[in-house]
């Protein structure tokens, strides 16, 4: 497993990690869940993903429940949470990035994970209802109590992150290091052109999620939606909206005879190229099954194999580059 910085910030963590949107406390039982984790740490993974949201908490509390049962050394993985849409309540105190919620949410999501600290905490949204000041330094008083080590963001605009790191700098707080962007071949235009300023500025980490667009990357829906396929989901209908169409699947098709032609399979192919591109700190891989993770965890070994003219086949097929500003 290769490890790498998250941005300018001095946590290594490795190329893949392991994130439980959807799955953990849901969609399998806890002795999967920890099989996936024992699987992925022995694998080299020192990064494990998780949020409020996620099973309305219960996601949160079987890790927990995981981590407290294997007795790994805390100083051998590192542990993320997210906030802002909470764990099930609908009060307006409940969820948002306002201080009261981010300081309770970060307590609960402590005792759920059962651990003192954790080592990264994501705003999960920006809230356009809460100043912007307020949130930077809610997360620099968690900071400085010991609950965090690190916050960042996930699908938050350029400029909001700039502004984070103004405020901060004006203050000096401890500002985000690392943004939580979907990532894949068929979404690209915030990692590769909106966010292209900020990894030089402020040195901006990316843990980075969906490399496989929520399975469709992998070719299965190229034969059609199974009942028991992630986008049949109820909460994935935009998802499946947006990538479930004719122009995906034509490329997808492709993309799978190209796999083929160079000697691996789509799946792997997928993350690979994410992998490949040095803004990227992090893929996170998320599995319901062992033979799913295990046969996920190859994916860096086809990186050697996107070669400059696979890459550009590849753009071939997508025909989606992001064009860049001329400026």
């Amino acid at each position: 497993m290769e490890y790498r910085k998250l941005g300018k910030a001095g946590l290594p963590v490795s190329q893949l990690s392991f994130g439980t949107w959807i799955t953990f406390g849901n969609q399998i039982s806890y002795e999967t869940a920890k099989e996936l984790m024992v699987i992925a740490y022995e694998s080299g993974i020192n990064f494990f993903d998780n949020a409020e949201i996620y099973a309305n908490g219960r996601s949160e509390e079987v890790m927990g429940s995981i981590l407290k049962e294997v007795g790994w050394s805390r100083d051998s993985y590192a542990i993320s949470s997210k906030v802002f849409f909470g764990s099930g309540g609908k009060l307006p105190t409940q969820r948002g990035l306002h201080r009261k919620h981010i300081r309770e949410a970060c307590d609960d999501a402590l005792r759920r994970l059962q651990v003192d600290y954790l080592d990264i905490y994501f705003c999960h949204r920006p809230d356009k209802s809460t100043p912007i000041e307020e949130t930077v330094w809610s997360m620099h008083q968690l900071f400085m109590a010991g609950k965090i080590l690190y916050w960042g963001t996930s699908e938050w605009s350029a400029q909001e992150i700039m502004e984070a790191h103004m405020i901060a700098a004006r203050h000096n707080l401890i500002g985000p290091v690392v943004e939580q962007p979907q990532y894949n071949m068929l979404h690209r235009q915030k990692v590769e052109v909106e966010f292209s300023q900020i990894y030089k500025t402020v040195g901006l980490g990316l843990t980075t999620w969906s490399p496989l667009a929520s399975g469709l990357l992998t070719g299965k829906y190229n034969n059609g939606i199974k009942e028991n396929y992630r986008l049949k989901r109820a909460e994935l209908n935009w998802l499946a909206e947006r990538n479930l169409v004719e122009e995906n699947l034509t490329k997808v098709s492709e993309l799978l005879n190209l796999a083929r032609e160079i000697g691996t399979d789509l799946t792997r192919m997928a993350i690979a190229w994410c992998l490949k591109n040095p803004n990227v700190s992090t893929v996170l891989l998320g599995a319901s099954k062992p033979e799913q993770l295990k046969h996920n965890l190859k994916a860096p070994d086809v990186v050697p194999l996107l070669t400059e003219e696979v890459m550009e086949k590849i753009e071939n097929i997508l025909k989606n580059k992001p064009i860049q500003p001329m400026f």
